[in-house]
């Protein structure tokens, strides 16, 4: 399922807390955009329409909970990342961030301990 940057701007407050009226979404965001209310409940129903949330009713309004799992998101991100841009391969992604220098020690540190368990994971 493809969503947009801002759409998953939206999804990642209903990842965080669910369900929640589209008041309380307006209101997460408000801290961090400056979107007007009209512009986050059009994502909401672009959301809907896609089938990444549901809506079900609560008196007069509606809450709003995902379908779309934040995990299945991520991996769509990711492959569609490294298919676009490194030829669906992780070692050149890498290779890019070491190149500019994007890698701290700590990055270093966990891809080395990341190595190993896939190393000995292996038959």
């Amino acid at each position: 399922m493809q969503i947009s940057e801002a759409e998953s701007i939206v999804m990642d407050v209903l990842w965080r807390r669910q369900p929640l009226a589209a008041e309380d979404v307006v209101a997460a965001l408000a801290e961090s955009r400056q979107w007007q209310e009209a512009t986050i409940k059009t994502l909401l129903n672009r959301l809907l329409n896609k089938g990444a949330i549901t809506a079900e009713k609560d008196g007069r309004r509606y809450l709003y909970t995902p379908v779309l799992k934040r995990e299945d998101w991520l991996i769509g991100e990711s492959e569609n990342l490294l298919d676009r841009l490194f030829d669906g391969r992780v070692a050149p992604l890498v290779a890019h961030f070491s190149q500019h220098r994007k890698l701290s020690r700590k990055d270093i540190a966990e891809l080395r301990r990341l190595l190993e368990e896939i190393d000995d994971a292996s038959p």
